[in-house]
């Protein structure tokens, strides 16, 4: 290994203080003290993701208060934050890198896409509530931001493998130089193959999972220049079955089959620090993902983004950053059995440009930001955001925050004109249950959709007992209007075989309501050896439907019954000695009524051993105290309800 060990390991000798001074850059696009940002703001740090024993980027955001994360299948994950959540929660922006994710298609993320070598990763900063005047449209309940490594801390060569019973295999490969003093560089490949799961009844899910992913990163400094090149490519193999007690002939014959997606991106970013207070920032990437879902149906989805932002002091109170945007989206999708789209290919833009000031009205004591986000679309638009944030630190041990501030979620692409056959209903409204015909439900998009609309209140508390222990209070209160929702059309009949009904579905903006909630995260280091972190989240939902099809949609009509009321999570990491460490993670997650899903309580261990100086092995325990337990149920497309697996892998990891 070479001289980069207090790197990888650079948070695992910080007092509580001293990581409340980590640096952080998603809450204002600048770096900033983790503890003078005025937002619900949480840190996952490499030391966090490697003691929790997490294989990807989903399970690592378990570790953040105010996420709800479920796993759907093998591959398949819900993730939201502050409710609202489904395979495809609208109301969340990911970024890796800077790099947007979230797919306009159908307005989400697809997870299973989403992946680095774990080792890689820097940080992961989870904001909790809306932070579109700084990211724009669909920033709305919170932002999340996977932070890789700098290529100068990743030098040398590390090689881990394993394997188990879940994660039946995996490898990872990461090689770092420098082509001289200025310029450092890394290239990096990984698999893995992960078991199916199985359905409530014991059957096979069909959803194993195989994966291959590879990528690189040169970084290039010169004076007060800092040129980035990065780059990735990816294949994922994996299957699903549809659950045809939900969705049946006419609708669809198959109920298994497998797919794969394939893709690739690349980034360039020139960062130039004038001062202190003053940089420029260029950034532009390309991506492409091809993907086959089940039933054969194709997209292929191309994005294109240029980000430019300016910071620069005004006067000796003002701190001003502005930038501009442009985002081009290109899409080509193929009809199937259940989905079509009245276009084949379609191109859509956005353009968008932001300001933002922060006031030093008490020089170390009073700040306040003021901000907005103006956001063009080929939907609804212009969308305009505003923010005010407001933070008091009156000592060293205590800051207050308080903010206001306007977001709103834009149509995707198939809200605006996709066809879904979306469930067989034994009835529905003005139907007689006794029909002999069943009845297929078909979702229609809307050219007059709108943006859905929030005004979200936030307050955060943050006290630092002393140098080993710390707390961090957030409450909030979201406003939400013109929410999606259903109604129904005019049945009509098909004769062709067999004979059935076309109940039409369209789309509305008449949902609305409020939920609030409060979450602390807890930081305690009792010994130099021994730190317990742990959190708790509670969130109270009151979202209004007059649709009787609402449970069509639990993610909006529903979505009182979708997310847990109470989620707890409770960490210990101890180090027994030099070479041995262990670490425990236990998680309570309440039930979730639509999928009539109990409540849980599960534990993940992770022991770990170091015999020379650059080896590790380690054993994962995942699940310990919950054997195939349910987390959640595809909304999208009705697939078979799987329950999640005890696990057990070891594997080694070794750097030179």
């Amino acid at each position: 290994m070479t001289g980069n060990k207090s790197i990888e390991n650079q948070f695992l000798d910080l007092s509580i203080e001293e990581l409340m001074k980590v640096e952080v850059t998603s809450a204002s696009r600048r770096t900033q003290k983790l503890s003078e940002v005025p937002s619900a703001i949480f840190v996952i740090t490499q030391d966090d993701i490697r003691r929790s024993g997490a294989t990807s980027i989903p399970e690592a955001l378990r570790m953040a208060p105010g996420v709800e994360v479920a796993r759907i299948g093998t591959d398949k994950w819900a993730i939201s934050i502050r409710g609202f959540n489904g395979r495809f929660a609208d109301k969340l922006q990911v970024l890796m890198d800077g790099r947007s994710v979230y797919n306009p298609l159908f307005a989400g993320v697809q997870w299973e896409q989403q992946d680095t070598l774990m080792e890689d990763i820097e940080r992961i900063e989870v904001i909790r509530g809306p932070n579109a005047a700084v990211w724009g449209a669909n920033a709305v309940n919170g932002i999340i931001n996977i932070i890789t490594k700098r290529a100068a801390d990743t030098q040398g060569t590390l090689l881990s493998a394993g394997g188990g019973s879940f994660e039946q295999g995996f490898f990872g490969a990461r090689h770092g130089g420098k082509i001289n003093d200025d310029t450092f560089y890394r290239f990096y490949a990984k698999g893995f193959t992960r078991d199916q799961m199985k359905t409530t009844i014991g059957e096979n899910a069909n959803d194993a999972w195989h994966n291959a992913r590879g990528g690189f990163r040169l970084d290039h400094t010169r004076g007060i220049d800092l040129f980035t090149i990065q780059g990735d490519i990816f294949h994922n193999s994996y299957g699903d079955r549809l659950d045809k007690s939900q969705l049946s002939a006419p609708v669809i014959q198959a109920e298994a089959s497998r797919g794969h997606n394939e893709g690739g991106n690349i980034r360039l970013r020139w960062d130039r620090t004038i001062s202190e207070r003053s940089a420029i920032m260029l950034q532009t990437y390309y991506d492409r993902v091809d993907y086959k879902l089940l039933t054969s149906s194709i997209f292929k989805a191309e994005s294109f983004d240029i980000d430019f932002q300016h910071r620069f002091p005004l006067f000796d109170k003002h701190d001003l950053t502005w930038g501009a945007n442009y985002r081009l989206y290109h899409n080509k999708v193929s009809d199937t059995e259940l989905i079509s789209f009245s276009l084949r290919l379609q191109t859509n833009q956005l353009l968008s440009a932001f300001i933002r000031d922060e006031i030093t009205l008490i020089p170390e004591h009073l700040r306040f930001t003021l901000g907005s986000r103006f956001d063009h679309n080929d939907f609804t638009g212009m969308e305009i955001q505003p923010n005010a944030r407001l933070m008091w630190t009156p000592d060293t041990k205590n800051s207050i925050w308080m903010s206001a501030s306007r977001a709103v979620r834009t149509p995707s692409r198939a809200e605006n004109d996709i066809q879904l056959n979306a469930r067989t209903l034994s009835t529905a409204p003005g139907l007689s249950a006794l029909l002999p015909f069943p009845i297929l439900a078909q979702l229609n998009g809307a050219s007059n959709f709108n943006s859905e609309k929030l005004l979200a209140y936030e307050l955060g508390y943050r006290h630092q007992f002393s140098p080993q222990a710390s707390v961090d209070i957030a409450a909030f209160y979201n406003d939400y209007s013109q929410l999606r929702d259903l109604s129904a059309g005019i049945p009509s009949f098909h004769a062709n075989f067999p004979p059935h009904l076309i109940l039409p579905v369209g789309l509305t903006n008449k949902a609305s309501g409020y939920t609030q909630g409060v979450e602390t995260s807890v930081d305690w280091r009792p010994y130099e050896r021994w730190r317990l972190q742990g959190n708790y989240s509670f969130i109270d939902m009151h979202i209004h439907s007059d649709s009787a099809l609402k449970n069509l949609d639990p993610t909006t009509g529903s979505a009182n019954k979708v997310s847990p009321q109470h989620q707890v999570s409770l960490r210990s990491h101890y180090d027994v000695s030099e070479k041995l460490q262990f670490n425990l993670w236990l998680r309570y997650v309440s039930k979730v009524d639509f999928y009539h899903i109990p409540d849980y309580v599960t534990m993940d261990t992770r022991l770990s051993f170091k015999p020379v100086k650059n080896l590790e092995l380690f054993l994962v325990g995942q699940n310990l105290f919950s054997q195939n337990h349910r987390e959640f149920v595809s909304d999208f497309l009705p697939s078979i309800p799987t329950t999640i697996p005890r696990g057990v892998y070891a594997g080694a990891e070794w750097r030179f």
